[in-house]
């Protein structure tokens, strides 16, 4: 059966098995492509993490596609009605674990850039890609290396649309202009250990860890702002003891997390969950750790071409929205660049049997080039 080129390309790359941080040949097969096509290449590759930046066009403000090729596991692949590394169509659905997040993206992007410089060779501005292998793990050696390089450069894109999977029940539904950030920590209470016969010997840290836990979760952090909901705080984890039912544990390992708004600062957040633990007197260590900053993108030229590429090609007004996880947008907006995230509907990332519509990558051909058509013409 014939597919159209994205189809295809995207089928070629879900093949791949590039779990984080491997890259497993995806860029090779794109910049082989972007460079047949007039695409200058730089392959960055920092510690064990592949990458690359190429660049369409000789002067004036950048357009950057950014992405990512490596997938996270298959877990059980049994559990998967297709070989997860085997791309398979069903019913107009492509199926294979990174079809959705985000190889289906990167193959629209290629060939939306293969035929919008067919068309126009001698486009206004700069066509850029920025892609990593490091995104769906610990993102050290990735997007963010990426971004140093191109400050050393003197580059610094315009704008920036990232494929992530942001589209809710129809593609193009939804653009993520903004994320949350994300600050989490590893907190160790201290307590004695003991035996449960003798508390009056011991000091149980979960025991008295509880009130403060309990108040961090009824805190009011902020009340959000027109862009962002209020800021949440989830405890993820919480593990103590020795495995035997008669000791109290000497320690509890509480893990948790702040989503958190533009309104207040990762600072002012550790210094007041701190001032909680302080004020209920806990023995404690506190290990931080900030793994992205809010960022917004305001109305302005990149968010206005992408809510017309996207009504242009479905008819859609798509909303704004800054829901969801961290993306690498995280480290590209702090460079004073326009970011906005947009790619395919995301009910499938990260579960068994990954999917992701084949009329919606085409679909998204479309709109990339129409975004493309906006800015570079």
């Amino acid at each position: 059966m014939n597919h159209s080129p994205t189809v295809e390309l995207a089928m070629q790359l879900v093949a791949q098995p590039s779990v984080t941080p491997k890259d497993a040949g995806c860029q090779a097969m794109m910049t082989e492509r972007l460079q047949d096509c007039g695409f200058s290449i730089e392959n960055l590759r920092f510690g064990d993490v592949d990458n690359f930046w190429a660049i369409h066009g000789s002067s004036g403000p950048i357009f950057c596609f950014a992405g990512h090729t490596d997938v996270v596991p298959t877990g059980p692949v049994e559990s998967w009605s297709h070989p997860p590394f085997t791309p398979t169509i069903v019913e107009g659905q492509l199926y294979g674990r990174g079809s959705a997040d985000m190889k289906g993206s990167l193959a629209a992007m290629v060939v939306a850039a293969e035929e919008f410089v067919s068309e126009f060779p001698k486009h206004q501005g700069r066509l850029a890609f920025l892609i990593t292998s490091d995104e769906e793990g610990i993102a050290v050696n990735g997007t963010v290396k990426v971004v140093d390089w191109l400050q050393q450069q003197g580059i610094t894109p315009e704008w920036c649309l990232v494929g992530e999977p942001s589209s809710s029940t129809q593609c193009g539904d939804t653009i993520k202009n903004g994320r949350r950030g994300s600050l989490g920590c590893r907190l160790t209470i201290k307590g004695t250990q003991g035996h449960v016969a003798y508390p009056h010997l011991a000091a149980n840290p979960i025991h008295l860890g509880m009130p403060a836990l309990e108040e961090l979760t009824r805190e009011i952090w902020d009340q959000g702002n027109t862009f962002f909901p209020a800021t949440s705080f989830q405890v993820s984890n919480i593990n103590a003891g020795t495995g035997a039912t008669n000791v109290i544990p000497g320690t509890v390992e509480v893990l948790f997390n702040f989503r958190f708004s533009t309104e207040v600062t990762d600072l002012q957040l550790m210094g007041r969950a701190e001032a909680i633990l302080n004020k209920h007197q806990l023995d404690y260590e506190a290990e931080w750790n900030l793994s992205g900053q809010p960022f917004i993108t305001e109305r302005g030229d990149l968010v206005q071409a992408a809510i017309n590429g996207i009504a242009r090609t479905t008819g859609l007004e798509a909303q704004l929205s800054t829901a969801g996880g961290t993306s690498d947008g995280r480290f590209i907006a702090p460079i004073g660049t326009q970011v906005v995230e947009l790619g395919p509907v995301n009910q499938s990332i990260h579960r068994v049997d990954e999917n992701v519509s084949i009329d919606d990558l085409n679909t998204l051909t479309k709109i990339y080039k129409n975004i493309l058509h906006e800015l570079l013409v």
